[in-house]
């Protein structure tokens, strides 16, 4: 089955790690954001499900409710959100049947896992966005944000959030672009440290002009690390490329 924007989202119940389950008509009257996401404890997951904990409180603010969704059981999505700092917004299981709400939404794979999905549900219950990600790349809260714009500019309003965020940038020297979870800036960190560099380290998920400009550099793929050394970009953690330009 392939959903389309304009019809009325499939209805559902399902069980959440937070131990209530979740049933999608009962959220009428907020606009809903369902992020299925392929697999629990793996890295741009990780990421991912994370960044939206970090925006939880402009989303609430905005009157919009956010989802998770994977095909994994429900203590694994507990244990995982445990290890993460804790996620207080419903991860829910479509374990069991199997993928069966993944399959009504068109987003199960033959691996038996999701896609990188995200659906905004308005607060009548009709699909109004659909982006089926590259699944190796993690969705953005800025793009997020831009759609959510689109869809309830008023509630922007009211929330005193009209106004597209435009936070400056450092330049010289080394700038690291990076997110806390990440395995790869993680080793970074290290690295930098061992070979006595200093550096500045600016979170994307929290700055959205980051965001957005990492995403330029990676031609649409938000790619961490990227380093802006002296206006010379580095895409990920390359130990050698950044050997030859640092430790000449």
């Amino acid at each position: 089955m392939k959903l389309q924007v304009g019809q009325h989202a499939p209805d559902f119940t399902l069980p959440s790690h937070l131990d209530k389950d979740v049933t999608l008509s009962s959220l009428r009257g907020k606009t809903v954001v369902m992020a299925f996401f392929p697999r629990a404890w793996t890295p741009v997951c990780s990421g991912q499900i994370p960044s939206y904990q970090v925006f939880l409180p402009k989303y609430e603010a905005l009157n919009v409710q956010m989802l998770g969704l994977s095909i994994d059981h429900v203590p694994c999505l507990k244990a995982w959100a445990d290890n993460m700092g804790g996620i207080t917004y419903p991860l829910l299981s479509d374990f069991w049947p199997h993928g069966a709400l993944a399959e009504k939404y068109g987003v199960l794979r033959p691996e038996g896992f999701t896609e990188r999905a995200i659906f905004i549900i308005d607060k009548e219950g009709i699909i109004r966005f659909i982006d089926i990600h590259n699944i190796d790349d993690e969705p953005s809260n800025d793009l997020l944000l831009k759609e959510l714009r689109k869809i309830i500019p008023e509630n922007f309003k009211k929330a005193g959030l009209d106004q597209e965020e435009s936070d400056g940038l450092p330049h010289g020297g080394i700038v690291m672009y990076c997110t806390r979870w990440c395995p790869d800036c993680r080793k970074a960190r290290v690295w930098l440290k061992e070979n006595n560099l200093p550096y500045t380290e600016v979170d994307i998920t929290t700055n959205l002009t980051a965001a957005r400009q990492v995403r330029s550099w990676g031609n649409g793929l938000q790619i961490t690390p990227t380093f802006d050394i002296d206006g010379t970009i580095v895409l990920d953690f390359d130990e050698e490329k950044l050997s030859e330009i640092l430790l000449k």
